[in-house]
């Protein structure tokens, strides 16, 4: 009895679906300037490789419009190699979001990395010196122009929605909701809107049903789906269904991040293989973007997408 009243309480007085959403409807939503798709490409982590970046995209007639970079933590580059990365940003029209602080939990703490436990406490901010320095990269990311952050924990996405609003840091920053945040669902998504979240990546192995019940489940935000993923966490590729994610999950950036691992291609104290290693991935990223563009240019369905730039948080140089 009580079931059935939780039941009714969904169906009736939220948008959220009981059930996944199997008749998986068009999405009513876009991107502004019309598009329901962007490429957003992931695991840029040095000027180097945005450079090789930039140049295949223009080599293959490919319009990224946002770049997830520096996931090892912006403390890796020194200050004039931040401001540099920027320039490249800013001069090719890219909303790039860092990641601020040292990733994988190449901190002081390492409970993270304690085997199949440890894992389970996720990639948050772990006591306020921790907080300290995460807000003191956040200002030096931002001095040197950066204006879109990489957020894996909700109390600092809280926090610095809260400085935003107030104008302690600039209007024109966005937060994006990492994977590592680990959330798949409408009421997830609108909880993370609500604490000021400009987009959010939904958990990786979601089916066509779960993403069209957070987009119908009343979440506004773009959503950022990954069509490659790393080897260790699944290693699948979706190309093919991109019309499909497209149609039922507007606005969406397909998220392009192939390799072997978050390990390998985000450590903190060499690139993998060789200096040329992430520069070549980089190449492939925008190679597989065209792939997915040509699947939709084959598509039955009326798929936009464009180079419209006018809301992207590009950096201020």
């Amino acid at each position: 009895m009580v079931f059935k009243k939780m039941a009714d309480y969904i169906k009736n007085e939220t948008e959220y679906s009981l059930r996944e959403r199997y008749d998986m409807p068009d999405s009513e939503l876009t991107f502004p300037g019309g598009a329901h798709a962007r490429i957003e490409i992931s695991g840029i982590e040095s000027a180097s490789n945005l450079e090789e970046m930039v140049k295949e995209a223009d080599k293959r007639n490919v319009t990224v419009h946002r770049v997830i970079s520096i996931v090892r933590g912006a403390t890796m580059l020194d200050d004039q190699e931040l401001k540099h990365f920027a320039q490249i940003g800013a001069e090719n029209d890219l909303e790039l979001l860092v990641n601020p602080v040292a990733s994988r939990a190449w901190d002081t703490g390492r409970q993270y990395t304690s085997g199949e436990e440890g894992i389970v406490s996720g990639m948050r901010l772990r006591g306020h010196d921790m907080l300290y320095r995460y807000l003191k990269n956040i200002d030096r990311c931002i001095e040197a122009g950066i204006r879109g952050f990489l957020i894996t924990d909700e109390s600092a996405l809280t926090l610095l929605n809260d400085m935003r609003e107030k104008g302690i840091i600039p209007a024109d920053v966005k937060f994006k909701v990492s994977v590592f945040a680990g959330h798949g669902t409408a009421v997830a998504g609108k909880m993370l809107e609500s604490l000021g979240a400009d987009s959010f990546n939904p958990l990786a192995d979601m089916t066509l049903p779960m993403l069209s019940s957070i987009r119908q489940g009343g979440v506004k935000v773009p959503l950022d789906v990954y069509m490659s993923l790393v080897e260790s966490m699944g290693g699948f590729q979706r190309y093919d269904e991109a019309p499909d994610i497209a149609r039922i999950a507007a606005p969406v950036y397909f998220k392009i991040e192939p390799g072997p691992s978050e390990g390998d291609l985000y450590n903190t104290w060499v690139d993998s293989q060789s200096p040329k290693y992430l520069d070549n991935l980089a190449k492939m990223r925008v190679k597989i973007a065209q792939i997915i563009m040509e699947w939709i240019d084959r598509s039955e369905y009326d798929i936009v997408m464009n180079g419209y730039k006018e809301d992207l948080s590009v950096p201020k140089v």
